[in-house]
């Protein structure tokens, strides 16, 4: 069995299932099926995507498994989530001493767990 293509290789736009048939009892289904929205996806995506859920989300397995930096892993999950037709809100970046500052006082017991994800989401 070959992958089913979500694009066109000519225009680039998303394709239609228009048939469904079973092997089992023979059975064929024509009309306009949708093919989902991970099929909008390119390989490497679908990679990705499918490294990250073997690796149930844990960012520090992913670049483990796929020898990447945390920073391009962080980049290519964005990607997915722009494919998938999903918006991501920007997070604006804490200076570095900032950050550090925050989890110095947690690391003291200065702040509680609670605070600081505040302080480091920049609320």
């Amino acid at each position: 069995m070959h992958p089913v293509p979500g694009k066109c290789p000519v225009c680039g736009e998303d394709l239609t299932v228009t048939r469904l048939h079973c092997r089992s009892c023979d059975t064929s289904l024509e009309g306009h099926f949708g093919l989902g929205r991970f099929y909008q996806l390119n390989p490497e995506q679908l990679h990705f995507v499918e490294t990250f859920v073997r690796c149930e989300g844990k960012i520090n397995k992913v670049q483990e498994e796929l020898g990447f930096s945390y920073p391009t892993v962080r980049s290519r999950l964005l990607d997915v989530i722009r494919a998938l037709g999903y918006e991501v809100r920007e997070e604006a970046a804490l200076p570095p001493d900032q950050r550090r500052r925050i989890l110095d006082d947690l690391a003291q017991g200065k702040i509680s767990s609670d605070e600081a994800v505040r302080l480091l989401q920049g609320d």
